[in-house]
């Protein structure tokens, strides 16, 4: 599903040059779930950027379903993730006066009339498959800090990604709501869908079935 292959990401600083990502080799199969961890400033965020198409590597690889994607240009990186990518963040990113429904259905906004009316039913089912049949007319104020983590990885499947991206999902939620989107990462896993997971936690990590530590833009 995902190979990168000798990548390297350099940014210019004013004291020169600062690798972020210094020669990074990984293999990542479909249907597995792998954590990624490593201190503030290891290059985990950044290979996190590059893995979603958010950003671009300075040299190196990128492999996404045989597709290899180190080059393309904006609009070409646009469509990649819109639709071989699920994206589920720390900090939710629901628009607040839209209902759980409406959120979920979001990515679908360009989509033909056709497409849109499918999604609303497959929004839906997203819904009741996270727990929130009974929410999805509700808006983001009016629900608790995981219920609104649930409809965000709802909207991240909407699109039936390849592979879904977390980043750091459990960081904003007490150890009751964290048990409860871990539970279900989990489970979207076993049902196959590919993850690959940023945490700094050890016991959320625990949950994948690989953990890559890295350490100064390299895999340790």
């Amino acid at each position: 599903m995902i190979k990168l292959e000798q990548l390297k990401k350099i940014f210019n600083t004013g004291g020169g040059e600062v690798a972020a990502l210094d020669g990074v080799d990984v293999d990542i199969k479909k249907g597995e779930f792998v954590a990624i961890m490593g201190r503030s400033g290891s290059g985990k965020s950044t290979m996190l950027n590059i893995l979603g198409c958010m950003d671009q590597p300075t040299s190196g690889r990128y492999l996404l379903s045989d597709q290899d994607v180190s080059r393309l240009n904006d609009d070409e990186l646009s469509k990649i993730r819109n639709e071989y990518i699920g994206f589920v963040f720390q900090s939710f990113h629901l628009l607040p006066r839209l209902t759980a429904l409406q959120n979920v259905m979001l990515p679908l906004r360009f989509a033909t009339p056709e497409r849109q009316k499918s999604g609303q039913k497959r929004a839906e089912e997203l819904l009741d498959k996270v727990g929130l049949a009974d929410r999805m007319h509700h808006l983001p104020n009016e629900m608790s800090g995981g219920q609104i983590q649930r409809v965000a990885i709802a909207r991240s499947l909407i699109n039936k990604p390849h592979v879904l991206l977390a980043d750091e999902p459990t960081g904003n939620l007490d150890t009751k709501m964290s048990k409860q989107i871990i539970d279900l990462i989990v489970d979207l896993n076993r049902q196959g869908q590919t993850i690959v997971m940023v945490t700094h936690e050890p016991d959320i990590a625990a949950h994948a079935g690989r953990t890559i530590r890295v350490l100064d833009g390299r895999i340790v």
